[in-house]
């Protein structure tokens, strides 16, 4: 009975903590996001090509595809 106790709280405690790391991965990825402008330069380097003399100056393509060129 005892051996029975002590597992279920070790899988209790991997569960809560798989969960805290899940969530802590999911902030992590929506607090980095991309910046609302970029140089034309960065805009190259993530693979797009900066379309600055047309309307809105927006990176095409790439990491950074439709974000402002500045």
């Amino acid at each position: 009975m005892r051996i029975r106790r002590i597992l279920a709280a070790v899988i209790a405690t991997a569960a809560l903590a798989g969960l805290g790391l899940t969530g802590a991965t999911t902030a992590t990825a929506t607090a980095q996001g991309a910046p609302s402008v970029v140089t034309p330069s960065e805009c190259k380097q993530g693979g797009g090509t900066p379309a600055i003399n047309e309307a809105g100056n927006y990176c095409k393509g790439g990491t950074y595809d439709g974000q402002q060129v500045d």
